[in-house]
């Protein structure tokens, strides 16, 4: 789908109107390497470690009975960036969250905690030769974690000394690096797999999106600013039932998710000693262009009971008043009820095209009505079979198994997001609206076809060019 902001010549401001444009963008001007989460906020844009960056949830393609999550965590990885390269956080709680009952409360929550391993403090080198295998001695940093499955019933550990996949630090060194990620797929059970490793930034954008709306004159579009750099990846695939409202994913399919970063002592606010959430993320690009400045790191800090307090953000945004003070679309009109339905209670008939219940946790036969909380979340269907030919728009391309049902590593955020904004779920939308985009399209390397189906990581600088 050709973009209409790769066209110029359709959209071009005269000098008067960019300038009178400046002055409301001008609190985006020092965000420009923010990405779908990616340093959104200021306190953990300085902890890169405890930043969660991306988080996908899908029907597993080849599995189609069990749910893949895949979350990423520390920003903007260089592939060289030796000699330490790019470890977990230690003593902090790397969380998926679920949500199945629709009160915007956890009722399984999947936890990964990391500890460091030197075989040899006294070198500098991250592997001292060339590493074959995880259980290679020459792999002298190495990182393992433990999976606790929390419910309110109890806590129980499912997985004790699994091992995570090294940083690769390059081919010399790892001449098979494939085999080494393969190797730390580790299984927790029936149906259940969990991964912890570095790999490919999944996410693909021209985040000039963030320098005055690509440019002010559509000049920054077209190039994936994410190309080349690599992500800390926690990957789990479990079947259906462990996530579904009891256990019953026929009658209660549609589940919340989100994930958080939890560290002691870590938050401006909490108290001391006690474990306090620095991060979080549910739905993509929420806390980047939806939350003013001043409220950033206060979302990242809150639980989605109290999400009510943003919801002002949602149903009256800033970005469609700014595409069209820049490009003269005409922002729809407020308050926003598709977005609210977008970002806070699931899709569901009210959203124009769409004519379906989509993933509002309302459909779950089993939840009260009554105790459905509006929170910002990303909600799948599970009932929804994956796509014989995923189409990158997900829903708004007529694909009821993409973004914002769920997300897939295909999903193209960016122009469903921009086109969300501008009301493509609102009856009868300009068709200008319909090709919004940023000219980025797909991921610039191609993913795996099984678990944990992320790409493996770059080894080129960046900056070889």
């Amino acid at each position: 789908m050709r973009s209409v902001l790769s066209d110029p010549s359709r959209r071009l401001l005269s000098a008067a109107a960019l300038g009178a444009s400046v002055v409301c963008l001008a609190a985006l001007a020092p965000a420009t390497s923010n990405a779908s989460s990616h340093r959104e906020a200021p306190l953990i844009a300085s902890t890169p470690s405890l930043d969660n960056t991306d988080l996908y949830a899908f029907v597993s393609p080849d599995a189609s009975d069990t749910v893949t999550v895949v979350a990423n965590w520390q920003p903007f990885e260089e592939p060289n960036g030796g000699p330490n390269f790019y470890p977990f956080a230690e003593n902090t709680a790397h969380d998926i969250n679920i949500d199945n009952n629709g009160d915007a409360k956890p009722d399984v929550i999947y936890r990964w905690m990391f500890r460091t391993i030197y075989r040899n403090p006294n070198t500098f080198l991250y592997n001292t030769g060339q590493v074959t295998s995880l259980s290679d001695p020459d792999l002298n940093i190495r990182q393992f974690y433990t999976l606790q499955r929390i419910t309110p019933s109890g806590t129980k550990s499912i997985l004790r000394t699994a091992q995570v996949a090294p940083s690769f630090t390059g081919e010399a060194s790892m001449p098979n690096y494939g085999w080494l990620s393969n190797q730390a797929v580790t299984s927790a059970g029936a149906d259940t797999r969990s991964f912890a490793g570095q790999s490919d930034d999944a996410f693909f954008a021209d985040l000039r999106v963030f320098d005055l709306l690509y440019g002010g004159d559509l000049s920054e579009v077209g190039h994936d600013t994410l190309k080349g750099y690599n992500v800390n990846t926690i990957a789990l695939q479990v079947p259906k039932s462990d996530l579904a409202l009891k256990g019953n994913a026929t009658r209660n399919p549609v589940v919340g998710i989100w994930t958080t970063t939890s560290r002691v002592g870590a938050s401006m606010h909490g108290k001391p000693g006690a474990m306090q959430q620095v991060s979080r993320l549910g739905m993509p690009l929420v806390n980047e262009v939806v939350i003013p400045l001043g409220k950033k790191n206060e979302f990242n800090a809150t639980k989605p009971t109290d999400d009510g307090k943003f919801a002002p953000y949602v149903t009256n945004p800033e970005v469609p008043k700014l595409i069209q003070a820049i490009y003269k679309i005409p922002a729809p009109a407020t308050p926003r009820t598709d977005l609210v339905e977008v970002f806070l209670t699931g899709v569901c008939e009210a959203c124009g095209p769409v004519k379906a219940n989509l993933n509002s946790q309302q459909l779950n036969k089993d939840v009260a009505k009554k105790s459905f909380v509006p929170s910002e979340q990303l909600r799948l269907n599970m009932a929804v079979p994956p796509a014989d030919n995923p189409n990158r728009l997900g829903v708004v391309g007529g694909d009821l198994a993409g973004f914002p049902n769920g997300r897939r590593l295909t999903d193209d955020v960016i122009d469903v997001t921009l086109q969300a904004a501008e009301g493509i779920l609102l009856p009868n939308p300009p068709d200008a609206v319909k090709t919004l985009g940023d000219g980025v399209d797909a991921n610039n390397v191609g993913f795996r076809h099984s678990f944990p189906y992320v790409a493996l990581p770059n080894q080129a600088s960046v900056n070889q060019n």
